[in-house]
């Protein structure tokens, strides 16, 4: 499961809950970032530069007032085409 082929300007959902892994030190550790089902969209798409098969995707979340946050760094299972319960 998660995103296959996702490109930037793609409208993506939160597969399930993102929490930060330590990465966001102005969030709480372990905080919930994204809940799941959390609309939004891909800004940029790149690989890791020590295993250039692994793909990792720039998303911008909408909070509940539907503004764009920051962007997050997320990978293919973190996100779906569709909201996790539309089947």
């Amino acid at each position: 499961m998660g995103l296959n082929h996702g490109q930037m300007g793609d409208m993506v959902f939160a597969a399930k809950a993102i929490h930060n892994d330590g990465s966001l030190p102005e969030h709480d550790a372990d905080g919930l970032l994204v809940p799941a089902g959390g609309r939004g969209v891909i800004v940029n798409v790149g690989h890791l530069e020590s295993d250039p098969a692994q793909v990792l995707y720039l998303v911008r979340f909408e909070n509940p007032d539907g503004v764009l946050g920051p962007p997050l760094g997320c990978w293919p299972g973190d996100l779906a085409s569709s909201p996790p319960d539309a089947a």
